[in-house]
């Protein structure tokens, strides 16, 4: 039998009412809701259940929101006996997968991705960074054609590899439209700008990085028990040393969300599981790897299906 992969979603999977049916329905959801709740000073939950929208869109606030509902499904699956052989997340996934390795404790993990979120926002003022998605063109000419633009029009650069025909570029604004308009003359099929308030993962992320590692200095991050893929470079690590530098390196550098998924389907994974809101990774798992089976778990529906499949299949 193949191994399971859990993989678990980034920023953009919120949703008013993510959790409501899983907290009613469940101890441990409850529990943890209370322990995240704790840990922030205020109500992650009630944000999560109510809104407003425009509240749990807020960076600061979306990065504890994902990653408590996450764990909460993840905690769900662990009762049922399902549990990973490796793990990687996307971006402020990559909290919510060292927390199923035992790598970071909860609470630590849901005040770091808050502070995460507050570095990340304040590495540069609202309305002089941007993002957009380039859908279909090959990574090596957005990567050429981004740094050539750099060169002249200032910060642009390939941050999120997500699939093929999926690459998302940040930068200043006038670099990235720059870069969108170039792309879309070499060929890309669309360039879609994002509705986001800051550069991800650009080099602009430095300062958020620079005060992460003072965060992350602070707090134990213990080997992982199953191997993490990070999204630095693709491969995995389990030194709770390297995950802590790797994590500080994050905050700037591109996700590689692509060679996640490849290196986790080279380790042996054919069963992914999508471990927290919404069906983002699924998409990209199917284009990056078609032979994988997929399954998520963002609600109780889910989990049941989830379950079902575990008891008829596996």
């Amino acid at each position: 039998m193949g191994k399971i992969a859990f993989v678990f979603p980034g920023q953009g999977s919120q949703v008013v009412g993510m959790g409501r049916d899983l907290y009613e329905k469940y101890d441990i959801a409850r529990a943890l809701f209370k322990q995240a709740d704790q840990a922030l000073g205020y109500s992650i939950m009630e944000l999560c259940f109510n809104g407003p929208e425009d509240e749990l869109r807020k960076t600061s606030n979306t990065q504890p929101a994902i990653l408590t509902v996450s764990v909460i499904c993840y905690e769900l699956l662990k009762q049922q006996g399902i549990t990973p052989d490796i793990v990687a997340g996307h971006s402020l996934g990559e909290y919510s997968a060292l927390v199923a390795a035992g790598s970071l404790e909860f609470s630590d993990a849901v005040a770091l991705v808050n502070k995460r979120g507050q570095f990340m926002q304040q590495a540069v003022p609202l309305g002089e960074g941007s993002m957009a998605a380039i859908l279909g063109l090959d990574r090596a000419i957005i990567i050429d054609i981004c740094e050539k633009t750099q060169a002249e029009f200032g910060a642009v650069q390939a941050v999120n590899f997500n699939c093929p025909g999926q690459v998302v570029i940040a930068g200043t604004v006038a670099a990235v439209e720059k870069a969108a308009e170039r792309l879309k003359a070499a060929g890309a099929k669309r360039a879609v700008m994002l509705p986001v308030s800051a550069p991800f993962h650009s080099t602009l992320m430095q300062p958020a990085a620079e005060q992460l590692a003072g965060e992350l200095a602070r707090i134990t991050v213990r080997d992982a028990a199953v191997p993490v893929v990070a999204n630095v470079h693709g491969k995995t690590v389990t030194a709770g040393d390297t995950i802590k530098r790797l994590l500080v390196e994050q905050a700037a550098s591109p996700v590689k969300w692509e060679d996640c998924v490849v290196q986790m389907a080279a380790y042996g994974a054919d069963l992914f599981i999508e471990v927290g809101p919404g069906k983002v990774l699924t998409g990209f798992t199917r284009k990056i790897a078609k032979d994988i089976q997929n399954l998520n778990v963002e609600d109780d529906a889910s989990l049941e299906k989830t379950l079902d499949y575990f008891r008829e299949v596996r």
